[in-house]
């Protein structure tokens, strides 16, 4: 059996301001100066902290956010003088999508590099939009060698990308026929993708080809962006190849496994031009995510092209529709065109947009996927707070976190410590599911609970009507 795969986090405290979601509320009129009181006994050191700033209102604003809402003072207070209020700025962050809740998780984890755990169990919603309208089978949680990370069973999360043949075929004296088929072999169902959005330059772009190496995965970047790069680091680059053509990567085409495209009416004939250079490396062509998508894939397949990158919205959503869906939605139909066609196993899909949360990257493989690509959540474990309001030239001085300022070293720590807490979470969620690699995952409806499905079943006769 091959090594556990494991990614070791390094704790790094954020070099941004936190923004907290609790705030206390202190009536201190009615204070009885009690000799038992509750402040001093604040596990977290909530009230200390804010002695210190009442003493000297010039001192950071921070520690007036740091409430837990363990509510312990709350319950404690004799005079019932204390509160529990919610930080208006922390309600401001983000957007519908990616919420304030899902920004402050992504922090705790890129702190820590640990599974996020809440004591008093999820509070939150139990359905809603995208992904969270899927549940998936947790039926095997209870035996206790498929405890996640706890468990002894080994759990696979490696994955494949490039072609696959759909049989083998082998001569009378038992030699392969045909040559081996080149494959990159990943430890983990993602790779890191480009930024939704223009930030953070070549510092972040060479940021995230490190934090590929040392995760062993991939890393999307144009060549310019990357360029001076260690050599160590260039087998886990992707280069992008946009209009201009294959001069801007000529260079790097024998040192790179994978070259990406941006789909156009040449991109056959550039990936057969990239083909002849080395051909080992494996072809990608990044398509828009759209239902339509299926008919494009089909078409470059006969053309020998069997990775595709779908990328969505912000949002998790199609791209160029009038009335776009969810990326759950549009890779269940990709997916069925495709095993309908029987050409599903000879292509891998990575798909893009949204991805969110770890469970974002489990649920987008059962719907249909084979890897996910993370562009979003990297920015957010830097301490981005999807602003995205001060773009272009001068996004550099307005960005609340400084993201286009930050260490290379810090930003990979932070980076590497997020995808830990990701990859105990999926060995968790396959565990609980009774699932021993995350190949199996793929496709597999039938270990999820759609909303919607259930409700036709349910109210099917009600909503005809």
């Amino acid at each position: 059996m091959s090594e556990k795969y494991h990614i070791k986090p390094v704790p790094t405290a954020g070099r941004f301001r936190h923004v907290g979601k609790y705030g206390s509320v202190d009536w201190r009129e009615d204070c009885a100066r009690c000799s038992n009181c509750v402040k001093p006994r604040c596990v977290f050191d909530t009230y200390r902290k804010e002695a210190a700033y009442n003493r000297d209102p010039q001192t950071s604003i921070v520690p007036l956010y740091e409430c837990r809402a363990c509510l312990s003072c709350v319950q404690g207070c004799t005079k019932g003088i204390l509160a529990i209020s919610l930080n208006p700025e922390y309600l401001a962050m983000g957007d519908d999508y990616w919420k304030p809740d899902i920004m402050a998780t992504t922090w705790n984890q890129a702190d820590t590099g640990r599974v996020p755990v809440s004591g008093a169990g999820y509070r939150g919603r139990f359905h809603g939009f995208g992904f969270d309208s899927i549940w998936t089978d947790m039926s095997e949680i209870v035996r206790p060698t498929r405890d996640g990370i706890h468990g002894r069973e080994y759990i696979s999360t490696s994955v494949d990308i490039g072609p696959k043949p759909m049989r083998l075929s082998f001569s009378s004296d038992g030699k392969l026929l045909g040559e081996a088929a080149d494959l990159i072999d990943l430890p983990l169902p993602l790779i890191l993708d480009v930024p939704a959005w223009q930030v953070g330059g070549q510092e972040f772009a060479r940021a995230r080809l490190t934090t590929a190496a040392k995760l062993k995965t991939l890393a999307v970047a144009r060549a310019a962006e990357v360029a001076g790069a260690p050599a160590a680091e260039i087998p886990f680059l992707v280069p992008l190849v946009g209009s201009e053509g294959l001069a801007s990567v000529q260079t790097l085409l024998s040192q790179v496994r994978m070259v990406e495209f941006v789909d156009g009416p040449e991109v056959a004939a550039l990936a057969a031009k990239a083909k002849a250079t080395n051909p080992k490396l494996v072809l990608a062509v990044r398509l828009p995510l759209q239902g339509a998508a299926a008919e494009r894939i089909l078409q470059l397949n006969q053309a020998g092209v069997k990775v595709f990158h779908l990328g969505g919205d912000l949002h998790g959503c199609e791209v160029g529709v009038e009335s776009p869906r969810h990326i759950k939605d549009v890779m269940r139909e990709i997916h069925g065109r495709l095993v309908k066609a029987g050409v599903r196993d000879e292509i891998t899909l990575i798909v893009a947009g949204g991805i969110a949360l770890p469970e974002h990257m489990a649920k987008a493989i059962i719907c249909g996927a084979d890897l996910v690509a993370v562009d979003t959540a990297l920015l957010v474990s830097l301490g981005c707070r999807v602003c995205r309001g001060v773009q272009g030239a001068d996004h550099q001085d307005h960005c609340p976190a400084g993201v286009p300022k930050l260490e290379g070293a810090y930003a990979v720590q932070r980076m590497v410590n997020l995808m830990a807490a990701w990859h105990s979470q999926l060995l968790e969620v396959l565990g609980a599911m009774g699932i021993r690699e995350v190949r199996r995952l793929r496709g597999e409806v039938g270990r999820a609970i759609f909303k919607e499905d259930v409700e036709r079943e349910a109210f099917g006769d009600l909503l005809s009507r």
